[in-house]
């Protein structure tokens, strides 16, 4: 079927390139992508040494090569340095950093920055969330251990998302909803998701469909390097993974991204929540669009949905 092109908010990598080991390849990594219906992507760049945020914005800025054609990257995601050590993730720890204005310094949309990934219960990052903002940053939180009123706070110093929903947070609470909680029984944030059929458990998504509808349900494939190759050893920034079976994962078992395009997670959202597939394209071209403040695109792809 004919569908418009997809908008993939979370992309580590892809076709055996890691954009925070090898930003400097984030064209190569471009031009992968329509082969999986995605049209443009927010290219992520994890916790790592602040020399490779340096060269993703010194790529992107520079341009594509001659003669390039791709997805285009839409600008770059900071997913930390500024996130909980408790919950990490396949984040280096040794690169983990508190938050502060020093560091976000030039850290702006007109500089290539799209969106930023901070734990909002770390000192300073309410302030730190304001900056962003100001400076037209799609703030979201993510990597987190905040309670119920420490997300609120970051909501009203202006976080209007969150990132992979249910994944490197604290679990919901009847007295303590946290970040899922506050994303699914409010009306003020869009989550990120991803629906590979590893991160989340079918119950978990078809709850968060319910609750969130195609305009906050925003599709990703927090894919990596590991998208278009075969299992086996990988790596994701300045670790070593191992993909099997659809999952990438560090070598204590902790999840690390994924292997699936944003193709095969509509695949899999469709399959779990018995949602049409207009809705579930919605999920992965206007909400990303929104939340990002960009006009809709007018590409359109030939996909098997």
């Amino acid at each position: 079927m004919i569908i418009p092109g997809l908008v993939d908010a979370q992309v580590n990598g892809a076709a055996g390139i890691d954009l925070t080991a090898e930003p400097t390849r984030l064209w190569e990594v471009a031009a992968a992508l329509p082969a999986y219906g995605v049209v443009a992507f927010v290219p992520t760049v994890i916790t790592s040494d602040p020399q490779a945020r340096a060269a993703a914005l010194a790529t992107l800025a520079a341009g594509p090569p001659a003669g390039w054609e791709g997805a285009e990257p839409l600008g770059l995601h900071f997913e930390g340095p500024m996130i909980a050590p408790s919950r990490k993730g396949a984040h280096p720890e040794h690169w983990l950093r508190p938050p502060s204005l020093d560091l976000v310094d030039g850290w702006t949309r007109d500089a290539g920055v799209i969106m930023a990934t901070i734990a909002p219960e770390l000192p300073g990052a309410l302030e730190v969330i304001e900056r962003l903002t100001a400076e037209g940053v799609v703030v979201s939180v993510g990597h987190t251990a905040a309670d119920t009123p420490e997300v609120l706070a970051a909501v009203e110093a202006g976080a209007r998302c969150i990132t992979h929903l249910g994944n490197a947070m604290a679990p919901v609470s009847p007295r303590d909803p946290g970040p899922v909680g506050v994303a699914m029984g409010g009306d003020d944030l869009v989550a990120g998701l991803i629906v590979d059929g590893h991160h989340l458990d079918p119950h978990f998504v078809r709850t968060a469909w319910r609750s969130l509808g195609p305009a906050r349900f925003l599709s990703v494939s927090d894919t990596t390097a590991a998208l278009g190759v075969p299992d086996g050893p990988t790596r994701l920034g300045d670790q070593d993974v191992i993909v099997a079976d659809g999952t990438v994962r560090l070598a204590d078992g902790t999840l690390a991204g994924s292997a699936a395009s944003l193709l095969d997670c509509l695949r899999v959202l469709i399959a779990t929540t018995g949602c049409s597939v207009e809705d579930a394209v919605v999920t992965a071209t206007t909400t990303p669009l929104t939340l990002l403040g960009l006009p809709p695109r007018e590409e359109t792809v030939e996909v098997d949905l």
